[in-house]
């Protein structure tokens, strides 16, 4: 396709020079020329904002308290210009240079624009080493009623248009994009599955330390999405067949 899209990749940081190395190297050394790459900051104590400065000297660097990861990730929204959207937090990374390039070479190929690009992802741990690919499996063909069945698509992992993304509702603290991303697909007439890994998520941080508080937030998006009886239903069903 001759106009190529910009894709607004989106780093949410906080103190953070333990692991945002590899995702700063990543996303610098993307071949896609067309990239626009935003550091929303939490107002970092550590050398964070020294590493930005050294390893992405492209990046837009945006650094002021903010009233957490949501109010943060709505804040680097705000100030993106591209035609899509991408997050890639602090720890997370690209698999190669040449993601972006591939992914759009192939989403775009036939001079679609795809309201909602996904993928495959690999789970790495806080030394970079690789732990296999993410339990939950993005399906062939999305829908936001394949959330009815957990988060299949990981949020690095799903790129969005910018005019058809909304703010995270800052009434959730650890589970708000599970309702972005279904927010998201309630409004996406066309989703672009790439059948191969496109993000690496590191396979710890804030959810996965408030596990329980973030069930409990899932369980009440997921009745606001498809109902109370219907949620509680499904998970009956997965506590039943856990136990078989």
């Amino acid at each position: 396709m001759n106009n190529r899209p910009t894709i607004t990749i989106i780093t949410i940081c906080y103190n953070a020079q333990a692991t945002i190395t590899r995702t700063l190297e990543s996303i610098q050394a993307q071949t896609y020329t067309e990239l626009e790459y935003l550091v929303i900051d939490g107002a970092s104590k550590d050398a964070t904002l020294e590493l930005v400065a050294q390893l992405a000297p492209r990046a837009l660097v945006f650094s002021e308290r903010d009233h957490g990861l949501y109010d943060a990730m709505n804040k680097g929204l705000k100030r993106a210009t591209g035609d899509y959207v991408w997050y890639i937090n602090a720890g997370d990374a690209l698999p190669s240079p040449t993601t972006v390039e591939e992914l759009v070479a192939d989403a775009f190929a036939g001079g679609q624009m795809p309201d909602v690009i996904y993928g495959d992802t690999r789970l790495i741990d806080s030394e970079g080493k690789d732990l296999g690919l993410r339990r939950l499996r993005p399906p062939h063909e999305l829908t936001w009623r394949s959330f009815e069945e957990g988060m299949l698509v990981c949020h690095q992992a799903f790129i969005v248009r910018r005019t058809l993304a909304p703010l995270y509702n800052l009434r959730y603290r650890f589970s708000s994009d599970v309702d972005w991303c279904i927010r998201v697909l309630k409004e996406a007439k066309v989703c672009y599955f790439i059948d191969r890994p496109i993000a690496l998520y590191l396979n710890e941080g804030t959810t996965t330390a408030n596990h329980r508080a973030s069930l409990i937030e899932r369980f009440e998006i997921m009745s606001e999405h498809y109902g109370l009886w219907h949620t509680l239903l499904k998970h009956l069903r997965f506590l039943f067949v856990r136990k078989r």
